[in-house]
């Protein structure tokens, strides 16, 4: 895509996060759910007792549930066709570079403007003129440097109590009343307030997405079949085999099926911006190309808000859990985090994984913004290219997510097989950049390769989102998910900044837009040695020993 960084990683940040109870004993249970019949009575726990996925104790009552119908269902859903990106992380990041562009002056001569042929330079940005890609991944990693620092202060209001919700709907509101700043934001003069609007908008964006994701592993718990199968599991007529299997396979059916929910509404809606580009008459000139740009992340806007509203009112306030005694929101998450790194380090396949996920996670998130700054200058900031681009990437998306669960669903592949599918084209597609450091007519300098490159990367490297998540909760211990998820939360956070900031350096050095790829190939290449060292029957093995010296 030609975002800096693709929306589908931060969707899929907290989609297998499992909210977390500690293993008590004496657990009383006594509640009657309409949708499943599920009455338990009291449960006298064994601390060498199974933990049900999620962190529980078959029975225990550690807060509110209400079975998930298929109306919020769906309104999870439909609120995931709206905050799709479009505006905040695809067309205001392009409209941002876009203005650059028009600013900035060519490297050999600054009289001239910017051409195709050589760097575009601007500034002073950060006390030096930069070549207008560095300028992009600069702000890119300011941005995600702020939301590393602000998920940590208050990333807990996401598990604790009863805020979540509407702190979802704040940054929900944020991020409209920046696309629709972005209408004001229209000529070259104005690209220090487009630098604003980017920075701000990403971290509206990806707040508003964080703390609505943070919602599903209540909502996949409570599926009406997960609570018949916890039913099923204390009464004897299934073993913890098979309802771990429902588990998994009710988890990766939510999460991928929000992918294609939301790729086939992002169709229709990029077919109406096409209608509109051509109302606008966008390619008449630079100007009206620009003005197209506002026009659509205004419009992105509109359409967020049409499809959040029914998510708004049929969630559940689904309550979570009560804060430590002696921490408050503020504080909770930095404690949680440090101690589950400690406690991470006692859990080898589980750190081993860690190393994996921070090394790969942004490989492919600078890679993903290194290829879109190029895009958007090979396309020449066409709004209507961009937009069939987007059209492209996104259909071969919602086909590749769908392709990948029926294979693995058929077959019964493992979730490490199906990430290490994922890594496998990752490395092709910084291969790919990479010979464009010496190659002048390959290497995503053609109009031809973005193109490919739209389909290549939605369908076979757009699942590594739900995978590389989902192996998280089978490499952590059982009733620990939450804990360690909150760790990997941050460790992603905190590869989404570094890596471009790195590779605006390496442009800056070298003036040579590829030369990021020989640094991100590498990277990948060790990062995937280590996932193919993860062995999850050892880590099943390793959480267990710890489990049980923690009883």
């Amino acid at each position: 895509m030609d975002a800096p960084q693709d929306k589908r990683d931060e969707r899929s940040k907290s989609i297998d996060a499992i909210s977390n109870t500690e293993k008590t004993t004496d657990l009383t249970m006594n509640k009657q759910d309409e949708a499943t019949g599920l009455e338990l009575g009291t449960f006298d726990s064994n601390p060498s007792a199974d933990v049900l996925p999620g962190g529980r104790l078959p029975g225990s009552n550690d807060d509110v549930r209400f079975a998930t119908t298929r109306k919020e269902l769906w309104s999870y859903y439909t609120y995931y066709v709206g905050n799709n990106g479009l505006g905040p992380f695809n067309f205001g990041p392009s409209q941002f570079q876009n203005l650059l562009s028009l600013a900035g002056w060519s490297a050999s001569d600054p009289s001239q403007p910017c051409n195709s042929s050589e760097p575009c330079m601007l500034g002073p940005f950060a006390g030096q003129v930069r070549d207008i890609n560095s300028i992009v991944l600069l702000c890119n990693g300011i941005s995600f440097a702020i939301q590393a620092g602000m998920f940590l202060l208050i990333g807990s209001f996401a598990d604790y109590g009863s805020w979540r919700p509407w702190i979802t709907i704040s940054f929900t509101v944020l991020a409209w009343g920046i696309s629709f700043g972005w209408l004001g934001v229209e000529t070259p003069d104005k690209w220090q307030t487009g630098a604003v609007l980017y920075i701000l908008g990403l971290i509206a964006y990806q707040g508003a997405l964080t703390f609505w994701t943070a919602a599903f592993p209540q909502l996949a718990r409570d599926l009406p079949e997960m609570m018949e199968s916890e039913k099923q599991l204390l009464a004897g007529e299934k073993d913890m085999q098979e309802h771990e299997t429902l588990d998994v396979m009710s988890r990766n059916r939510i999460s991928n099926m929000s992918f294609v929910v939301c790729n086939a509404g992002e169709v229709i809606i990029l077919a109406i911006m096409v209608g509109i580009l051509k109302a606008v008459n966008s390619d008449a000139g630079v100007e009206q190309n620009t003005k197209a740009f506002s026009i659509l992340i205004a419009f992105s806007a509109a359409c967020w808000i049409i499809c959040a509203i029914p998510w708004f009112v049929l969630e559940k306030h689904r309550p979570g859990k009560a804060l430590p005694a002696g921490s408050n929101y503020f504080t909770v998450a930095c404690k949680n985090v440090w101690y589950a790194l400690k406690e991470c380090l006692k859990l080898k396949q589980t750190f081993l994984y860690l190393i994996f996920y921070f090394l790969m996670g942004d490989t492919l998130n600078t890679t993903v913004t290194v290829v879109g700054t190029l895009q958007n200058s090979i396309v020449s900031y066409s709004t209507l290219q961009l937009t069939l681009l987007l059209i492209v990437g996104i259909f071969a998306s919602a086909v590749g997510s769908y392709v990948f669960w029926i294979i693995q669903k058929k077959f019964k592949i493992n979730t490490k097989t199906m990430l290490l599918v994922n890594v496998v084209f990752i490395l092709l597609l910084d291969g790919w950049g990479f010979l464009g450091i010496w190659l002048d007519n390959f290497g995503f300098k053609n109009v031809w390769e973005v193109w490919v490159y739209q389909a290549f990367y939605g369908f076979f490297v757009c699942p590594w989102y739900s995978y590389s998540q989902t192996m998280i909760s089978e490499v952590v211990p059982k009733g620990k998910e939450f804990l360690f998820f909150a760790l990997f939360s941050i460790i992603g956070k905190t590869s989404s900044f570094i890596g471009p900031f790195v590779s605006s350096a390496i442009i800056d050095r070298s003036g040579n837009d590829n030369m990021p790829f020989a640094f991100l190939l590498g990277l990948g290449i060790l990062s995937s040695f280590l996932l193919i060292m993860v062995d999850v029957k050892k880590s099943r093995k390793e959480c267990k020993e710890y489990l049980e010296k923690e009883t």
